[in-house]
């Protein structure tokens, strides 16, 4: 029975029933090995196989997508902003070399538009592809007078699990050992506070639907480029040689995100001329007249990932990883200098 003093208020459960039924395909895309629960219960049930992980560590991550999704907002575009929901989780996790296994959303609106959410969901379910998880549950919340009508956010969860043996082991990072840079897509999900500014794209979005040669589409599908997933390259990449560890280059930049790998004491330097910047970058600092040393502490400039490994490996990884590139060397001064 429909509660109408309920949906007088704002909240139609109707809308809530039809959204899980839309978005039902999308999470049946993702089920995994050990996945034993369906869509629609209070929980999600996930039994591990641990056949060939005699010392598991689960590893966990969560994190949302910030204000990029006002980008969406302005282009009424809603299938992608999941995968970065999905990115920002997992790329935090595979940082310690653990293995993505479980995925919940969380979607809160002021109204709660059922096609709209199937997109969000599609986007999400395409992350979990990409990153070998299931999308085992959720929660979408219709919450009139908290968000607009029109807005949402959108934030995820994951478990990961890593073999204790295997795990990253930053204790080993010596001076010397090699940077190895794999690319960005793009902005990815952070620093769009800043590019909003920098537009002015609050006053006027339109600017969203500006073509720009340099990019080769417009501003908005420039800005809307999921956030790359680094789960399969990173993992692989493990399998062969040893990876020390990994950095996931998000709000912060270079400065902030690259020592909490490093061991105390310890710094890096970075070759600027290496970096492969695309040209969102560019545009970015040009229109904004914004330092150098800014850029680098904001935006990831190019560099999604960066992994230390034994300077010996270098020449193999980079024919693992065909675009990835030395980007510097770990010193021993406790910064990051970037010339």
């Amino acid at each position: 029975m429909q509660a109408q003093r309920y949906a007088d208020a704002g909240v139609d459960v109707r809308r809530g029933y039809k959204a899980v039924e839309l978005m039902k395909k999308h999470v049946a895309s993702t089920m995994i090995d050990g996945v034993r629960s369906n869509l629609g219960g209070f929980s999600g049930l996930f039994e591990l196989n641990l056949e060939d992980t005699p010392h598991p560590v689960l590893v966990c991550g969560t994190d949302g997508v910030g204000t990029k999704l006002k980008i969406a907002f302005a282009l009424n575009r809603h299938d992608s902003v999941g995968i970065d929901c999905v990115a920002m989780c997992v790329n935090d996790v595979i940082c310690c070399g653990a293995k993505p296994r479980l995925f919940l959303d969380y979607i809160a609106l002021g109204l709660l538009a059922p096609l709209k959410v199937e997109q969000i969901v599609k986007g999400v379910s395409k992350g979990c592809l990409q990153s070998g998880c299931a999308l085992i549950g959720g929660e979408t919340a219709e919450m009139p007078g908290f968000y607009q009508r029109g807005e949402y956010d959108l934030a995820g969860f994951c478990v990961a699990v890593a073999e204790k043996e295997r795990i990253f082991d930053p204790s080993t990072i010596k001076s010397g050992d090699c940077l190895l840079a794999l690319p960005s897509s793009g902005v990815h999900s952070n620093g769009f506070s800043l590019i909003r500014q920098v537009f002015d794209l609050d006053r006027d979005p339109s600017l969203l639907f500006h073509w720009y040669e340099e990019l080769g589409c417009t501003l908005g599908e420039e800005l809307l480029t999921p956030t790359r997933i680094y789960v399969s390259q990173v993992l692989e990449l493990a399998e062969k040689i040893s990876i020390k560890g990994a950095s996931h280059i998000t709000g912060g930049g270079f400065y902030e995100n690259i020592p909490r790998m490093l061991p105390s004491g310890l710094g890096a330097a970075i070759n600027a001329e290496s970096i492969k910047k695309k040209p969102i970058f560019s545009l970015i600092q040009n229109t904004g007249l914004i330092p150098d040393e800014d850029m680098y502490a904001t935006f990831n400039m190019g560099v999604g990932m960066v992994l230390v490994i034994n300077r010996e490996d270098a020449e193999r990884a980079l024919s693992l990883i065909p675009d990835s590139w030395v980007l510097g060397e770990v010193t021993d001064t406790a910064k990051v200098v970037i010339a």
